[in-house]
């Protein structure tokens, strides 16, 4: 699953890919944003993005599909 993070005063977004379902992600902001703690989230290779939740100004979640790429999938 894709997902976009815009940070406040930061021109360029952060994204990423995770295995993390749309519901785990969505529940670690909102619980992240609710107490006023950091986002810890881990992509599909293993490195950890830590936003303080203060500084968060948007969050795009994408689609839990798999994208087929090539010929072979037609």
């Amino acid at each position: 699953m894709d997902i976009e993070l815009g940070i406040q005063n930061v021109a360029r977004t952060v994204t990423f890919s995770t295995e993390e379902s749309a519901e785990a992600v969505n529940a670690a902001i909102a619980e992240a944003v609710e107490n006023g703690r950091t986002i810890n989230l881990t992509d599909d290779k293993g490195r950890r993005i830590v936003v303080p939740a203060g500084s968060l100004g948007y969050a795009i979640i994408g689609s839990e599909t798999k994208h087929a790429v090539g010929f072979g999938n037609l």
